[in-house]
């Protein structure tokens, strides 16, 4: 499930309750069938801008409201259920673990370079600054200008984002590591 999906399902659940509502009744005010709003709370639907209108409609809601990170104090990622964001078979396959949108501040990726593997990155816009973590293997990242780091598994490394760089994964088993996107 991607993350817009599960934000959908929380707070569509969410929503429903805090107005006292049953599935039938949301049925009844959005013209969307209770198994499809059963199937939207529990995850397991992407619903579409059709359905999503007629929710939006029925409950007097905007988007945002839907889509929106829940309001939570804690908040568990689990990247087996978690559909990757990018995944090029053979290269590399990204997570979006926190969006931006959460809290416009911090973004937070998990990625994994396959063998020989390379994954180019635009830049992340002014004042970002990118902070990563590798968890197996050796990264070796190259930055505008030619220079390049390698990074290995338990180090961590900070740099400006806000030009291109590329991810590469020159060792014969796969790599993994976390990056950190925060906006200073």
């Amino acid at each position: 499930m991607d993350y817009l999906s599960h934000n959908i399902a929380i707070n569509l659940g969410r929503i429903r309750k805090a107005k006292g509502m049953s599935l039938d009744v949301v049925a009844e005010q959005t013209g969307v069938s209770k198994s499809m709003l059963a199937t939207i709370e529990k995850g397991h639907a992407n619903p579409s801008i059709g359905v999503l209108g007629k929710i939006m409609s029925g409950l007097r809601v905007t988007l945002g409201d839907l889509t929106q990170a829940p309001s939570k104090d804690a908040y568990v990622v689990d990247l087996h259920g978690l559909a990757s964001t990018k995944d090029v078979p053979g290269a590399y396959r990204v997570w979006t673990c926190f969006p931006i949108a959460d809290n416009h501040l911090v973004e937070i990726y998990r990625i994994d370079i396959e063998p020989g593997g390379t994954y180019w990155s635009g830049g992340h816009g002014e004042r970002t600054k990118e902070y990563l973590f590798v968890l197996e293997g050796t990264l070796s990242i190259e930055l505008a200008g030619g220079k390049t780091y390698d990074i290995s598994d338990g180090q961590a490394f900070r740099f400006s984002s806000e030009e291109a760089h590329t991810y590469r994964n020159q060792q014969n088993a796969i790599l993994k590591f976390t990056t950190f996107f925060v906006v200073c």
